[in-house]
C-alpha cells in the first residue's frame, strides 16, 4: 500500500507569500496534489485560494483548493485545475491570486476585530455565526444589538486601529493552557489549538496588550489596520433571536464607499446640492412631496364631490339613483365616499370597472352581485360600497335601473 504524501502548508508560516515551488505528488482527474503549497484550502469561514501553476511544457489555472475530505488524516491538499495536466514528479511554480487572497484576509481579520468591538461594547453581543464568502460579510450576534450599537462598534474599531499598532501573532497552545488567554469565544478544538492574536506592538518600556484572541484556522493580515476601512452596512433580525450585522472591509470597503460617494455626488448635483447636504435636501423634497400629495388629494376629493353632485339624479321606485362616468378607476373609492345621503351612486369607467355607493337602505354589495348575475362580471363589497369588473358597462346600468324599480 502506497501511503499518500502530505502537503506542506506554506500559508501559515507566511500568509503574504504568494509564489512558491513544489513537486507534483499525485494527479487524479482534474485535481493535483503538491509536496508543498501556498494555496489556502477552504476552511475557517474563509474561501479557498485560486491562482495558477506553471511547469516546463505546460500551465494550468487553479480553480479551487481543498483538504482531502476522504482521508482527513492524510494531510493532502488537492488543487482543482483547468488547462494542461502536470506530470507526477514535475517541478511546478505556483502563484496565488493576490487580490483574492488579500481580500479574503481583510474580510476575515475585520470579522475578528469587529466582533471584538461589539464584545467590548457589551459582552452579551456574542458571535453565533459568521460568513465571509462574498464582499458583504456577516456576523450573527446574540443580545439584539441595534443600528446605534453597530455605529458605536464601527467607531470603536476605527479609533482603536487608527491609534494603536495591532499586529498579528499566530500561536499554537495545548488545550489545557487556553485559560491563560482571553478568548472571545470558547472553542471545541482539542489537542493543539491555533490561536489568532491581534495585540499591540510593544513600545519601548511597555508590554503589548491583547485586543482580540480567537481560535481560528484562517489567514489574516499581518497588521490589523490593513483591514481598514470597516463599514457596517445594516443590521437584520434573523431566526433564533439573532441580529445579523452586514459589513464590508479593506479594499472592498474602500471601493464600496468610493462608489457610494460618487453616486451621492452625482445625485446631489441634480438637486443643486453637495453630498453633505443630500440628506437635508432629500428630506425637504420629501416633505414638499407629502404636502403636494395632500393638496392634490384634497383637490381631487373636492372635484369628484362636485362631479357626483352634478351627475343627473333620477327617481327609480323609492330610490334616487345617480350615474357618473369617470376615466380613472383609481378615483372610484373617492367618488363612492361622496354618495349623497339617501341615494344610490353608480360609477362607471371605460375600462369596465364599476362601483356602487349606497347611502340608503339598498345593499351595495348585493346589488352589484345581482347585476353581474345577469350581465356577467366579478366583484363584491359591503352594504355602503362595492366594486367589480365587467365587459358590459351599459348592461350593468340598465340592469341596475331594472333591479331598483323592482325593489
Amino acid at each position: 500500500m502506497i501511503l499518500p504524501i502530505p502537503t506542506q502548508p506554506l500559508y501559515y508560516a507566511s500568509p503574504s507569500q504568494l509564489h512558491f515551488s513544489a513537486l507534483v505528488t499525485e494527479v487524479k482527474g482534474q485535481r493535483v496534489a503538491l509536496s508543498a503549497t501556498a494555496f489556502y484550502p477552504e476552511g475557517g469561514g474563509q474561501n479557498a485560494d485560486t491562482g495558477w501553476l506553471a511547469w516546463s511544457g505546460g500551465e494550468a489555472q487553479i480553480l479551487d483548493t481543498q483538504k482531502d475530505k476522504a482521508d482527513k488524516t492524510s494531510g493532502v491538499i488537492w488543487h482543482t485545475f483547468s488547462g494542461d495536466t502536470p506530470p507526477v514528479g514535475a517541478e511546478v511554480r505556483g502563484e496565488v491570486d493576490a487580490q483574492s487572497r488579500w481580500r479574503s484576509m481583510q474580510r476575515h481579520s475585520a470579522e475578528h476585530l469587529l466582533a471584538q468591538a461589539f464584545f467590548r461594547l457589551d459582552p452579551k453581543f456574542a458571535v453565533a455565526a459568521v460568513s465571509m464568502r462574498s464582499a458583504e460579510c456577516t456576523i450573527d450576534l446574540q443580545g439584539q444589538p441595534t443600528e446605534a450599537d453597530a455605529r458605536a462598534a464601527e467607531t470603536l474599531l476605527h479609533e482603536t486601529l487608527g491609534r494603536r499598532q495591532l499586529q498579528l501573532r499566530n500561536i499554537e497552545v495545548p488545550e489545557a493552557e487556553l485559560g491563560a488567554y482571553p478568548l472571545r469565544r470558547t472553542t471545541k478544538v482539542s489537542g493543539k489549538v491555533r490561536l489568532v492574536v491581534f495585540e499591540d506592538a510593544p513600545l519601548e518600556g511597555e508590554v503589548g496588550q491583547f485586543f482580540d484572541v480567537s481560535a481560528c484556522g484562517g489567514l489574516h493580515v499581518p497588521w490589523a489596520a490593513m483591514a481598514l476601512p470597516v463599514a457596517t452596512l445594516r443590521t437584520e433580525r434573523i431566526k433564533g433571536d439573532l441580529t445579523r450585522v452586514v459589513f464590508v472591509a479593506g479594499e472592498e470597503a474602500a471601493e464600496f464607499l468610493g462608489r457610494t460617494y460618487q453616486a451621492s455626488k452625482a445625485l446631489a448635483a441634480t438637486l443643486s446640492a453637495g453630498p453633505g447636504d443630500l440628506t437635508a435636501r432629500v428630506e425637504a423634497l420629501r416633505r414638499s412631496a407629502q404636502e403636494q400629495s395632500a393638496q392634490l388629494a384634497a383637490a381631487q376629493t373636492a372635484l369628484i364631490g362636485h362631479d357626483v353632485a352634478a351627475a343627473p339624479a333620477e327617481q327609480i321606485g323609492a330610490v334616487m339613483l345617480r350615474v357618473l362616468n369617470i376615466t380613472d378607476p383609481a378615483l372610484i373609492p373617492m367618488a363612492l365616499s361622496a354618495t349623497p345621503s339617501g341615494e344610490v351612486l353608480l360609477v362607471t369607467t371605460p375600462s369596465g370597472r364599476v362601483g356602487f355607493g349606497s347611502a340608503s337602505g339598498v345593499h351595495a354589495g348585493e346589488l352589484l352581485r345581482s347585476a353581474f348575475v345577469k350581465v356577467g362580471g366579478k366583484g363584491g363589497g359591503k352594504p355602503e360600497a362595492a366594486q367589480g369588473q365587467t365587459e358590459d358597462v351599459a348592461g350593468v346600468v340598465a340592469v341596475v335601473r331594472e333591479l331598483l324599480s323592482q325593489a
